[in-house]
């Protein structure tokens, strides 16, 4: 097949196929936003982009359906930018390169953006298709989801007039969402205390690559490796039997990414280098062992490094870094007591990174409650200032509470047993859902999300699934057509 265009319901693919020719990375949404601005326009609707960098566009009730309640049909215009390490790809000018995979839709070597370009791409499939029924209709294009949530939080009141939401960000066909889970980032920081190598060692890269990595809400309870969270077990446990110092740290590249790589430029004793190669050995094994069938492709690498290091860290600071990134939280904290199979509160080590005067570590922590975000926020901050560093906490923002008595949850569940036969499963999300920063602009919006079946979002191993595209188009066109009336 030459074209995703080429699918069915063909109109969205063709829209998402464009989509993937427009960069679109977090905060870089401006020339994919400016095309779906003036192909509004072209097509005669109202388009509106709000402070923040928002579009709303709105389009008339079909004819008979005009005293209809309105609905805001919404998606993010970002995408999260993460590419395998042999894959050369500038997300600023690049273009996605989508192919089909059997019976999945795959990018090369990238992040496919399926999350949330098929949402977005559905969007403009129901302003352009005039045989999609519908009352008065908003969409509403968000900025800069994946890394701070700009667009949500910069929402103002008042802007949209219809009184139902359609979120399209989740990626499980079959399942219905009524809450999500709210998050806040920790971002930490110590100065990088320096002293100069031994001259007689030698320079060492030493690298954990293969891991799946995902989405670091949805795939959180999956036992997934994280990259930094096991070189940080190397160091430590190398510390305690060799000496070597620590120029460099680095892994992962996004805090709402579970890290795939990381690597650490150490010097070493030319003694010491068969232990340390024997040493690797082992931990290669256990890996190996501990996560098999999650992850089997995990690769420990050391390479030679021509030249040594001009500084590496001080023995303390070595030891207190190594020390605080062994004890930081990751990972599921706590499950719900009152929702079976539901994870209230985990937290994510996303990113550690040297620079030239501080070494930074980012994580993200999400709860359905604000007591059990704040309660990780304050465990991780202990364990950092122990370490001597700062810990400053932003970007908060709140979960969706669940309304089991939504008129909107009820409509989409009785459609879906008219369409499928049989009824989806009621699920909160483990992720950050929009839906819970338009209720403070909006808290009298009766709100749903549902999607299509997507695997492995925010890495390169994202998929999505083509029949789940075709029923997701066809549950989402038939709630439009039987949106009650007022």
């Amino acid at each position: 097949m030459a074209s995703i265009s080429q699918l069915s319901p063909s109109l969205l693919w063709q829209f998402f196929e464009t989509i993937c020719s427009i960069p679109h990375p977090s905060r870089h949404e401006a020339a994919l936003r400016q095309w779906i601005e003036q192909w509004a326009r072209d097509r005669k609707l109202a388009v509106t982009q709000d402070g923040v960098g928002n579009l709303i566009i709105r389009k008339p009730a079909t004819a008979g359906m005009e005293d209809c309640k309105g609905v805001i049909l919404q998606a993010h215009m970002d995408m999260v930018p993460q590419a395998n390490a042999d894959t050369r790809h500038d997300f600023t000018r690049d273009p996605i390169q989508p192919y089909v995979d059997g019976d999945w839709v795959r990018a090369r070597g990238t992040t496919l953006g399926a999350d949330n370009g098929i949402g977005l791409a559905a969007c403009l499939a129901v302003l352009a298709d005039r045989h999609v029924e519908h009352g008065p209709l908003e969409v509403l294009l968000t900025i800069d989801e994946e890394s701070g949530m700009t667009g949500a939080f910069g929402l103002e009141p008042g802007l949209l007039q219809g009184e139902i939401l359609l979120n399209t960000d989740s990626e499980q066909d079959g399942d219905v969402y009524m809450g999500c889970a709210g998050g806040i980032d920790a971002n930490i920081s110590l100065p990088y205390v320096a002293v100069s190598p031994d001259r007689r060692h030698q320079a060492w890269r030493l690298a954990i690559t293969g891991l799946r990595g995902g989405h670091s809400g949805i795939n959180i309870h999956q036992g997934r490796a994280n990259a930094n969270k096991l070189l940080t077990e190397v160091l430590h446990a190398l510390g305690q039997q060799l000496e070597f110092g620590l120029a460099e740290l680095h892994g992962g590249t996004l805090r709402n990414a579970i890290s795939r790589e990381a690597w650490a430029t150490i010097t070493l004793a030319p003694e010491h280098l068969a232990c340390l190669h024997h040493l690797l050995e082992q931990w290669q094994q256990q890996f190996s062992t501990e996560f098999a069938g999650v992850d089997d492709f995990i690769r420990l690498s050391l390479t030679a490094e021509p030249e040594l290091p001009g500084r590496i860290m001080t023995p303390q600071l070595q030891q207190r870094l190594l020390d605080a990134l062994l004890a930081c939280p990751h990972g599921v904290i706590a499950t719900s007591r009152t929702m079976a199979e539901t994870i209230a509160t985990s937290t994510n080590l996303g990113v550690i990174k040297t620079e030239q005067e501080r070494i930074f570590v980012q994580c993200l922590i999400r709860s359905l409650d604000d007591r059990g975000r704040d309660r990780v926020a304050e465990m991780t901050a202990a364990v950092f200032r122990l370490a001597g560093a700062d810990c400053q906490f932003d970007g908060a923002y709140p979960g969706w509470q669940p309304d089991p008595d939504s008129p909107i949850m009820k409509l989409v569940l009785d459609t879906h047993k008219e369409i499928f036969g049989a009824l989806p499963a009621v699920k909160v999300i483990h992720a950050g859902l929009e839906c819970g920063l338009f209720k403070a602009s909006y808290p009298d919006w009766d709100m749903v999300s549902f999607g299509p079946t997507i695997q492995g979002a925010h890495s390169p191993d994202e998929r999505v699934h083509i029949k789940a595209v075709e029923r997701f188009w066809l549950l989402l066109t038939r709630v439009l057509h039987q949106t009650p009336r007022r």
